[in-house]
């Protein structure tokens, strides 16, 4: 008999999925359900889009000929609205019944929203899908005043958009830094000096109280909890993910903020896998749950899930992330987990160069680099292979680095 794979999601995770499911199982059926009006774009580039800096083409990466050649069933604009397990079946908006052998949940997220007064306002932008970036584009090219939330690494590409449109703008941070789990702040002082050069003034001690519209519902000033107010155009808020897990209410399945998957990116219920932002699946490399919600990694789960999906528990999911912004005039990476170590080293080398490497249990298991990114492949293996290097930390932020300067404890 026919096998039959639906695909809930066409972003990276997904759309992988659908083409690995083709290329491993040539005559099944396979449909791909999406809510989004458009086939698989490159989130990364849809921020230089915003910046103005690329037109809308070269960002689409599949046209829904892509699926007709792949003889792929893709529903654009289509909603599940329920998932029923025991009979192997999802449901649509349109009343439409799909039945399937083995699903994939490719959902994501949607942006989470600032819990403040008027935080729907007009001109108040979250930043997610090719639409929000048209949302944004159109916007800040109007705008002469701007206020950026969240000091993460989606809030920087609303400071850099900023930026490149030449709005002025204050960048509101809790913390006394940019990204302050992941940086110190001698390292997140060079991505300060960036921002200002282009405009963006970081604010620390800070954050959000409310916002003050117009007569018409625009907003027009960000009020800080200190009372401090700032004339807000714009506002591009940043502050995080929420998991689409709504459509799993119905059932038991097991979740922990986001969906529980092993290795193999199966999930707690039989036939049913999940891939992308929402899981939290077992990092066989840190021997451990985790969650990872970059590109890299949601393209490779999902075609991991789809191997699985159909010859069970034939490929473990084995990754090291790695996340870059080419927002300034040094490049910038981050790998691994650089935020959950015990123990840290860092260096900084020039007023544009910087190195952290996150620890635990004596091996890599993430870090930064700003400036020099030669060093990334290099701290990317000691990861990959568990290498012990407690006893070399120092090594770690030599300005050459080399597998070589840890062989002997590799050999061990």
């Amino acid at each position: 008999m026919t096998e039959s794979y639906v695909i809930i999601g066409d972003g990276i995770a997904g759309s992988s999925a659908a083409e690995t499911l083709r290329e491993e199982a040539p005559d099944a059926e396979i449909t791909v359900i999406t809510d989004e009006g458009e086939a698989l774009y490159n989130r990364i580039l849809i921020k230089e889009f915003a910046k103005g800096k690329l037109p809308e083409a070269p960002i689409s990466i599949h046209d829904e000929s892509w699926y007709d050649d792949r003889d792929i069933d893709l529903q654009l604009n289509t909603l599940v609205t329920n998932i029923d397990p025991d009979g192997h079946t999802v449901s649509t908006h349109e009343g439409e019944t799909v039945g399937y052998d083995r699903l994939l949940l490719a959902t994501g997220g949607t942006p989470t929203q600032l819990p403040v007064e008027n935080s729907d306002a007009d001109g108040v932008h979250h930043f997610w899908t090719f639409q929000d970036a048209r949302n944004i584009r159109e916007h800040i090219e109007e705008a002469d005043s701007a206020t950026i939330i969240g000091a993460g690494l989606l809030g920087i590409d609303l400071a850099a958009i900023c930026g490149a449109q030449e709005v002025e703008a204050n960048y509101l941070m809790r913390g006394d830094c940019w990204w302050r789990y992941a940086l110190t702040e001698e390292g997140a002082e060079i991505m300060h000096e960036a921002m200002r050069e282009r405009g963006v003034t970081p604010v620390f001690g800070s954050g959000v109280d409310h916002f003050e519209t117009n007569d018409e519902g625009h907003v027009t000033t960000t009020v800080d909890p200190n009372g401090e107010e700032f004339d807000s155009d714009f506002v591009g808020i940043a502050i995080g993910l929420d998991f689409n897990l709504e459509l799993l209410q119905d059932f038991e399945i097991e979740t922990n903020d986001g969906v529980v998957v092993d290795k193999y990116m199966q999930t707690s219920v039989e036939d049913i896998f999940a891939a992308g932002d929402l899981t939290r699946f077992d990092d066989v490399i840190l021997g451990e749950q985790a969650q990872n919600g970059s590109w890299g990694s949601a393209k490779e789960q999902g075609t991991i899930a789809a191997k699985n999906m159909v010859n069970a528990e034939s490929e473990e999911f084995r990754w090291v992330s790695s996340y870059s912004i080419t927002h300034f005039d040094f490049p910038f990476l981050s790998f691994g987990h650089p935020t959950i170590g015990d123990e840290y080293v860092s260096k900084k080398y020039s007023e544009t160069e910087w190195r952290r490497v996150a620890l635990k249990d004596g091996k890599v298991v993430g870090g930064v680099l700003i400036g020099d990114l030669a060093p990334q492949s290099t701290l990317k293996q000691l990861m990959r292979e568990q290498v012990y290097v407690a006893d070399t930390t120092e090594a770690l932020v030599e300005k050459e680095l080399s597998i070589d300067d840890f062989a002997a404890t590799h050999e061990q």
